[in-house]
């Protein structure tokens, strides 16, 4: 069988354009970074666009270059325009749905939460919803819903202009003088912002491995892994972070050891595995020692403050790269496993480890 996937695209013509327009810096809205993106995951067989084209005269031409099927919605400025092809596109994408099975993802591209339903609906027939939209027009119910978000701003090949109001400036001085309010530019820089939270980014992975490692009880692919980062947020891209691919993203955490990497049976989804459990086990040893040296008598030493403690008899520690996601996480792994004993104090209003008499 072939598991190359079909796709059905369907674009919500005036939330992009005007989107885009309004705050992207007045740039036309271009089919082709998403063409691109799509490309990478699939086939697309079908490609359909709603819009009142008397307003998007120019655009028409880009669209039908692109072989887009263009449905025209042609009433009159206002909300029941809008709603007209909104309904228009719902009721084409359910009756796709039915009528053609081998079309396994739907794209929809809108950030209107309108739609939101419809991804339910697609999602429950178990068909692949994927959304695209301009940052700041994506109603934040949106996301959440689809099994990957796109942001427009965010896609190979979109170039957002530096300078958003050249038309304003070309105006006069009345116009210029709000040029000191350009919040625009904003998005690249807020994009950027995840690629310095590395830490973050390196115990979400090897906190999915993990879990994906205790769930299958066998083989974890790099695939696997995309995919079920995806589920966690439909709008995570290595490239926010600075990677160009997947496969470099987690040859850096490898190169880190937080994940190690081997041949899968797939050529190109190599397998992920977290570093040898005996580091962990070692990490175990290493808090059981510090607690038993800070402990007084056998007092119990509170968690507040511990994990300094243990860096500084091992500085190179991290729960992070062992897979939990705080220092707590680790401690309780560690007390599940025999190594302290962990219990919460209402009086210390902190919780308090001991290492116990049997060991």
């Amino acid at each position: 069988m072939d598991p190359e996937e079909r796709i059905a695209l369907f674009l919500d013509y005036e939330n992009l354009a005007i989107g885009a327009r309004d705050h992207l810096g007045g740039m036309t809205f271009d089919l082709l970074p998403v063409t691109d993106a799509l490309a990478e995951r699939g086939r697309v067989v079908v490609r359909r666009a709603y819009a009142d084209w008397s307003y998007f005269d120019e655009d028409r031409r880009m669209l039908t270059r692109s072989h887009v099927e263009l449905i025209e919605m042609p009433q009159r400025m206002g909300a029941s325009r809008k709603n007209a092809a909104d309904i228009k596109m719902a009721v084409d994408a359910m009756e796709l749905a039915f009528e053609r099975e081998y079309i396994s993802t739907f794209v929809l591209c809108t950030g209107d939460s309108d739609f939101t339903p419809l991804v339910h609906k697609l999602r429950e027939l178990n068909k692949r919803v994927i959304g695209v939209g301009v940052e700041k027009t994506t109603s934040a119910l949106l996301p959440p819903a689809c099994d990957e978000f796109l942001f427009y701003d965010r896609l190979e090949g979109v170039e957002i202009p530096a300078a958003q109001h050249r038309r304003a400036r070309s105006a006069g001085a009345v116009e210029a003088k709000p040029q000191p309010v350009p919040p625009e530019p904003e998005p690249p820089a807020a994009a950027a912002t995840p690629a310095r939270d590395l830490d973050s980014l390196a115990a979400l992975v090897a906190q999915t491995v993990a879990g994906l490692q205790r769930s299958s009880g066998g083989a974890v692919t790099a695939s696997t892994v995309k995919r079920t980062l995806l589920r966690k947020d439909p709008t995570f891209n290595e490239a926010d972070f600075g990677f160009r691919a997947f496969g470099e993203l987690l040859r850096h955490l490898a190169g880190e050891n937080v994940v190690e990497m081997t041949p899968g049976s797939a050529k190109g989804d190599p397998e992920v595995t977290l570093p040898d459990h005996g580091d962990r086990e070692g990490a175990f040893g290493l808090l059981r020692t510090v607690i038993a040296d800070l402990a007084a008598g056998g007092a119990p030493v509170a968690l507040s403050g511990l994990k300094s403690q243990v860096r500084k008899v091992s500085p190179g520690f991290s729960e992070k790269k062992l897979g939990y996601r705080s220092f707590l996480q680790f401690c309780k792994a560690a007390a599940a496993g025999g190594a302290v004993e962990l219990r919460w104090d209402a009086h210390a209003d902190d919780y308090l480890l001991t290492v116990p008499d049997h060991r």
